[in-house]
């Protein structure tokens, strides 16, 4: 039987019972519940939950599973001529999901963004048939092995013509954000998982080392994002929650913020701008 933690939906290798922890909730960048760690069987999870579908432009659909469960993220479709693409991953696939995604064309390749997302990867893979990219600089929070797995290194990777996977780093040593050139208007679209989290009213960015713990990144790293980004072109933004999107001047916002973020962590005086 596959086990998923309930608190970050990571799914863990066959057996008959669950593990005795989840390393991924242990870490400080996660959390065990004050109820104490949480399992359900994959098989279970459709029993209580199901995905629901937005299509945001033309080509990009999100899915996010209700009620929530885990972390409750989105995650992406993009279609591309050369085939879709999988952004982040839920842990629910469903009979409804697999059929759904067959009919938009399938999966050519999946990436995420960080391994709190790595959820169900291996099931989707299987699916459809399609590889997982993952930067190698964190394999080591990989639960569950399967041959699907591409672990890629370095600061970018094309996982199709206009899809560049950045690794921009902060969140996690290999957190990636993914830039499309794709959309319908030629704007362009920054889709950052929670590296790059956007705020409730759309208008700023932030940068943490441990979202639900509210832990810091050093300044050095927010710079260090700011600049790995800076040279690439694009309008909106979608972040990783359901209405956490940006709809214009993406770039701007995003070096603003890390400014003002930097600023602060070395003192700036209370209510400045």
């Amino acid at each position: 039987m596959i086990f998923l933690c309930t608190a970050c939906g990571t799914s863990y290798p066959e057996a008959a019972a669950p593990p005795d922890a989840c390393p991924i909730c242990q870490d400080e960048r996660q959390y065990v519940p004050a109820s104490g760690q949480g399992w359900i069987a994959r098989d279970d999870l459709a029993k209580r939950h199901r995905n629901a579908w937005q299509r945001h432009e033309p080509g990009l659909f999100s899915l996010q599973t209700l009620p929530a469960f885990a972390i409750n993220q989105r995650a992406f479709l993009l279609q591309t001529p050369q085939g879709n693409i999988l952004w982040d991953c839920v842990a629910l696939l469903d009979a409804a999901t697999e059929a759904l995604v067959h009919g938009l064309g399938g999966l050519s390749a999946i990436a995420i963004s960080h391994p709190h997302y790595y959820t169900t990867m291996q099931d989707w893979a299987a699916a459809f048939g399609a590889p997982v990219h993952l930067h190698a600089a964190d394999r080591d929070w990989i639960m569950r092995p399967s041959p699907a797995l591409r672990l890629w290194e370095g600061d970018t990777l094309e996982a199709a013509p206009g899809v560049t996977l950045i690794r921009a780093g902060g969140h996690f040593p290999g957190g990636t954000v993914l830039h499309w050139t794709g959309t319908e208007d030629g704007a362009g679209a920054l889709l950052p998982g929670d590296i790059v989290q956007v705020t409730p009213g759309a208008r700023r960015v932030s940068f943490l080392w441990s979202y639900p713990n509210m832990m810091p990144l050093p300044a050095a790293e927010v710079r260090s994002i700011a600049a790995r980004l800076a040279p690439w072109r694009y309008g909106r933004i979608y972040g990783a929650f359901t209405g956490q999107d940006v709809p214009r001047n993406g770039p701007a916002i995003v070096a603003a913020s890390a400014a003002r973020y930097v600023e602060l962590l070395g003192g700036a005086a209370r209510g400045a701008p």
